[in-house]
């Protein structure tokens, strides 16, 4: 198993602060896990061009994996667009 590295002080600091503010507003957990892996799976794949494999060894899950994110990601687009 990899170390996990420790966050950054003034990074922990920002992401408690979301967190705060997501509590907040009444944001359950399981949509901010959803909203958080969408966004950094997003970010992952804008820099690495779309590229799959390459993204999934960075983000440390199978490429399989990552392309059935994607696609249930593109799904719940599409339904929050359509609603």
């Amino acid at each position: 198993m990899k170390d996990t590295p420790k966050l950054q002080p003034r990074l922990k600091d920002r992401l408690e602060s979301i967190c705060l503010e997501m509590i907040d507003k009444g944001i359950l957990f399981a949509e901010a896990v959803e909203q958080f892996e969408h966004c950094f799976i997003t970010e992952v794949m804008k820099r690495h061009d779309g590229h799959l494999t390459r993204a999934s060894d960075q983000l440390g899950m199978h490429r399989n994996t990552l392309a059935k994110k994607m696609v249930q990601y593109k799904a719940k687009t599409a339904r929050r667009k359509a609603g």
